[in-house]
């Protein structure tokens, strides 16, 4: 019986691997007419497109190339846009900061000096004998002496502020001595001079006290005094260069910059002005100078030398010192602009815009740095308001000399006015009119009534 059920599980096995066999060979004539069939479609596909399959490959792909391309493109243009609003913005955030936590005095600074006398009488022993007094104080301080304008008074006039306030020492001390003599004259201005470069030096000390700088050339005190005598439109330079240096280190210190550093080259980018005028070159060139004999660091020579330049490859700290400067130079009381010249400017804003077709009122505001242009909506649409803000723009830029910018704003009004009325088709109403006159006046008493 045993070998009976191993022959028949023999020949079960036997069934199967035959079973096995046939659909083997059948898989196989399925696979090979199926790869015939694959090799016919895409010999259609490519006599119907025209190409081959490498080629359609390579099409598929250059167009998946070229949509990545486009879609990257876009998402640079607007993370870049969103980048540059963000900077903008914060940089509005943290200059205004530091504007708001940096008190300065407005400009005040003239080309002349006043003395008051006791008595009208002092005028001819100043003048002395023959003009000998007066002529040896003008000799000995470089200031010329007007004597001859106002009462009681006298006028030292100088473009030099050094040498004006030297004048004016040595003759407040003569007025009080009554020493007007050619040689006390001399005296009291190797006396005053003295004095005088004692208290740039007190100054200097003061200001490098207030950035609170650290190791410095034993002259630098001196020089940075010195700008306390120079101004520029009115703006005292030493006020000038503190304000510039406080504003850089609070910049500094929101974006995480050296703040030390930005201070002293916020301080140091004009510290040649203080040599311009006995030295011929520009104070770029001098301060640069000046900074390699006082071994500044390299940071603070390149404030000095770039501050004025438009260079993208600067450090850092020489943006925030060009940002501080244009801060401290522009805002309103920064700098004294003769009355004359802020008139000619203004009317000269007016002009400009006025010139263009279309323009109705010209307002120049906040100091000439804003124009407001108002245009007849029935001669310019939106889009040529578009083109004039730019072409008005280009001309105040290539026309008028100024510091900062100005801003152009066109303003386009459009008026559309209608007035409530009786209808005007009275004729195809008439007749319903007339048919409902007698309800409607009904009603209208019911309702007037009822108001009542």
């Amino acid at each position: 019986g045993q070998r009976d059920d191993l022959r028949k599980e023999a020949a079960h096995l036997k069934n199967l691997e035959h079973a096995f066999g046939s659909r083997e060979k059948a898989l196989g004539e399925t696979e090979a007419e199926l790869a015939r069939f694959k090799d016919t479609y895409r010999q259609r596909l490519e006599l119907t497109a025209n190409l081959t399959a490498e080629e359609a490959k390579d099409q598929l792909l250059g167009q998946l190339s070229a949509d990545v391309k486009a879609r990257s493109a876009a998402l640079i243009r607007a993370e870049r846009t969103k980048t540059r609003e963000e900077c903008e913005r914060e940089a509005r955030k943290i200059i205004a900061q530091a504007i708001q936590r940096c008190a300065v005095d407005e400009a005040e600074q003239a080309s002349t000096s006043t003395v008051a006398l006791p008595s009208e009488n002092l005028k001819s022993r100043i003048i002395g004998r023959e003009g000998r007094n007066v002529r040896a104080f003008e000799t000995a301080t470089g200031v010329k002496v007007v004597v001859d304008d106002t009462p009681d008074t006298v006028l030292l006039s100088s473009f030099d502020p050094v040498k004006r306030e030297l004048a004016a020492i040595v003759m407040k001390r003569l007025v009080k001595d009554g020493g007007f003599t050619p040689s006390r004259i001399d005296e009291v201005v190797a006396e005053a001079r003295k004095d005088l470069d004692r208290d740039m030096t007190q100054a200097g000390e003061q200001a490098l006290i207030d950035i609170r700088a650290g190791d410095r050339h034993p002259e630098l005190a001196m020089t940075v005094g010195r700008l306390k005598y120079r101004s520029s439109y009115g703006q005292n330079q030493l006020q000038h260069c503190l304000e510039v240096a406080h504003l850089s280190g609070l910049m500094a210190a929101e974006i995480g910059l050296d703040v030390p550093l930005a201070r002293r080259a916020g301080l140091l980018h004009d510290i040649g002005k203080t040599v311009s005028r006995e030295m011929e070159g520009t104070h770029i060139d001098l301060g640069v100078a000046l900074a390699e004999k006082f071994n500044e660091h390299p940071v603070v020579k390149e404030v000095i030398a770039e501050h004025h330049e438009e260079n993208e490859r600067l450090d850092p700290i020489c943006f925030l010192v060009k940002a501080a400067d244009v801060i401290s130079s522009i805002r309103p009381g920064g700098r004294r602009e003769d009355l004359e010249g802020y008139a000619r400017r203004i009317m000269k804003l007016e002009e400009i815009a006025n010139s263009f077709e279309g323009v109705k009122d010209v307002y120049a505001i906040n100091a000439g740095r804003e124009m407001r242009v108002m245009v007849r909506g029935d001669r310019v649409s939106d889009d040529d308001a578009e083109i004039l803000a730019f072409d008005i723009a280009a001309r105040v830029r290539s026309e008028i000399t100024f510091a900062g910018e100005v801003k152009v704003m066109v303003v386009r009004e459009t008026r559309s006015i209608r007035h409530t009325g009786k209808s005007s088709n009275r004729r195809g109403n008439q007749r319903n009119n007339n048919r409902g006159n007698h309800r409607h006046q009904r009603r209208n008493s019911t309702r007037g009534g009822r108001n009542r």
